[in-house]
């Protein structure tokens, strides 16, 4: 039961907010992961916010970074620090769908950055971790450029 009603609110959630998932990256308010600093969570190991000064378009998005340095990191190689699935939901796509994510609800597996919906979706997400990433793997390919 808890199950279904955690992806009945996924749906409802990603209902509300299609304006945002058009992308092939989850954008907010015109930035790339509600303009959050893809390299910290690597660096610094937590969420840290962009800042307007550090500023990068890539993959149809701009993206804000909190330093010089991070913005150079990611310029070099930023399919090492672009979360996974254009900083939309792990678990959403796991079941099939985009959906927006929370910052605060993120996962380094094997190098990859990964955003969930929630902490509460974090945590549904980390019990069959592998399985679920196996699964939005798959698909991605098909699910990135829809509504």
């Amino acid at each position: 039961m808890k199950k279904v009603l955690m992806s009945f609110l996924i749906v409802v959630v990603t209902s509300a907010s299609l304006c945002a998932q058009k992308s092939a990256t989850f954008i907010e308010s015109g930035k790339a992961i509600r303009g959050y600093d893809p390299v910290a969570y690597f660096t610094a190991g937590k969420p840290v916010k962009g800042n307007e000064n550090f500023k990068f378009s890539w993959n149809h998005a701009d993206w804000y970074f909190s330093s010089q340095q991070n913005l150079d990191l990611f310029k070099s190689n930023p399919e090492k620090y672009a979360p996974q699935y254009g900083g939309y939901c792990a678990y959403g796509l796991s079941d099939g769908h985009k959906a927006p994510t929370d910052n605060n609800a993120w996962t380094i597996v094997n190098d990859k950055l990964y955003l969930n919906y929630s902490l509460d979706v974090k945590k549904e997400w980390s019990k069959n971790q592998k399985e679920r990433i196996e699964k939005a793997d798959k698909n991605w390919p098909d699910i990135k450029d829809k509504e």
